[in-house]
């Protein structure tokens, strides 16, 4: 499901220096207005992975019309208090790639079975054990499920980027935890000074 962490050797076989990758995970990827795709329309994407084979993401800001009880009880957990979540931070489409999966995304508060950890004490959560807790009630607000992720081949990502489809910004927890649904798209490019509303074509940012 994730695209395996590559380590780089710093020296080839001629001795000479060689550049590590460019990763950007740990950033936000904030989808440029031209970018007209669906998936990803006025999107914000946490990047979880990024190497040389390809990079994986969850968009945050497209909510879906089914609350985390739902989907909880859907997949027969039982979830003892429904009001904690039918409000607060709904299931989100988190992209089109298997859209039947569930990644929980959190703060990184506690060990789960399956889990990948981030900056800002942000980690995401594929095993069960955490919808358990979810359902018992047993995590704070800040936590959310998406259905399905974003994947890019290997240099797919990168090309998106010359060819103006994204911004790039660095991990913020404040977008993905406090900030309104409907607001974190504006307030992810606002982290690069930039009114996203007022541009059109401009490069990406690393």
């Amino acid at each position: 499901m994730y695209a395996k962490s590559l380590v780089f050797s710093m020296v080839n076989t001629n001795n000479r220096v060689m550049k590590p990758f460019p990763s950007l995970k740990n950033h936000l990827l904030v989808a440029m207005p031209s970018l007209q795709d669906s998936s990803f329309y006025q999107s914000v994407t946490l990047l979880c992975e990024h190497n040389e084979e390809g990079a994986m993401g969850i968009v945050i800001n497209h909510p879906l019309d089914i609350s985390t009880c739902e989907l909880l009880e859907h997949m027969e957990i039982p979830c003892e208090n429904s009001e904690s979540y039918q409000n607060i931070n709904p299931v989100f489409a988190g992209g089109p790639v298997q859209v039947d999966r569930g990644f929980v995304i959190h703060r990184a508060e506690k060990l789960w079975n399956s889990s990948i950890n981030l900056k800002h004490n942000i980690s995401i959560t594929t095993s069960t054990d955490i919808l358990i807790a979810m359902g018992r009630d047993e995590l704070e607000s800040e936590a959310f499920i998406a259905l399905g992720y974003a994947g890019w081949e290997a240099g797919q990502l990168e090309e998106e980027i010359l060819n103006n489809a994204w911004l790039t910004v660095p991990l913020d927890s404040d977008i993905i935890f406090k900030t309104a649904i409907e607001k974190r798209w504006e307030k992810s490019a606002n982290l690069l000074g930039i009114d996203i509303n007022n541009i059109a074509n401009t490069a990406g940012h690393a």
